[in-house]
């Protein structure tokens, strides 16, 4: 059984990992309409956005270090 914590960081991962995708989609089907800067920006977001689930897994294992001292 998910606690709480545990259903908000999947449905977060979830979030996360669909909007990656909406962002990769966009610079597939839309790159012939945007410029440079606005490439770096989605690049950008989708690195952050990536970060961000790299971060909530440390988060998890610091959590359950925690757990087994």
């Amino acid at each position: 059984m998910l606690t709480q914590n545990s259903q908000f960081e999947k449905e977060l991962k979830q979030l996360i990992q669909q909007t990656i995708e909406e962002k990769k989609e966009f610079l597939s089907t839309g790159l012939s309409a945007i410029d440079y800067p606005a490439y770096k920006h989605q690049v950008g977001m989708i690195q952050g956005l990536r970060l961000a689930l790299e971060m909530c897994d440390e988060a998890s294992l610091a959590i359950e270090r925690r757990k087994r001292n």
